[in-house]
């Protein structure tokens, strides 16, 4: 059996609603509840639901780009939400969302390339403009799409 990756117990993920004039706090609006999931080694895990359903909350929530009310996550059977900014930096270089929709997921202003390759530097998986290249276009390989698509914007791409 394959190596759990990442692990997602109990997440939840509360946001307050107040009132009043005193801005009083009378509720909770649960965005993720109780959420439970595990991706292991070779498995890629899709969320689908109703909009508003709390997809994108939950994957957010579980890498700490906002941070969860409550729960379990664990990356490599490490703690994340004991992790420091600068460990969750680290971190996000292996555990990243992927959204649908490549126009709010991507810049339209920027290549495909550019986009890949400035992640690249930002982690600094690369320290040079040659082995981002290679590395762009090495990763656009694994997913199936033609070194040339490097140089094409996001709107450029079939959204199926």
């Amino acid at each position: 059996m394959s190596k759990i990756l990442l692990e997602v117990h109990n997440l939840k993920k509360y946001y307050p609603i107040y009132s009043g004039l005193f801005r009083k706090r009378v509720g909770w609006v649960k965005a993720v509840d109780g959420v439970d999931f595990d991706v292991r080694e070779g498995e890629v895990l899709g969320i689908v639901g109703e909009s508003g359903g709390g997809k994108s909350t939950t994957g957010r929530a579980a890498i700490r780009l906002i941070e969860p009310t409550e729960g379990e996550v664990r990356f490599l059977d490490r703690d994340l939400l004991s992790l420091d900014h600068r460990q969750m930096k680290e971190i996000r270089k292996h555990v990243q969302i992927i959204f649908q929709d490549p126009y709010s997921s991507l810049n339209p202003r920027k290549t495909i390339g550019e986009s890949i390759g400035e992640a690249l530097l930002y982690h600094r998986v690369v320290s040079t403009k040659n082995e981002q290249i290679e590395l762009v276009v090495e990763t656009l390989k694994k997913v199936g799409l033609s070194p040339d698509g490097m140089n094409r914007y996001p709107h450029q791409f079939s959204g199926g």
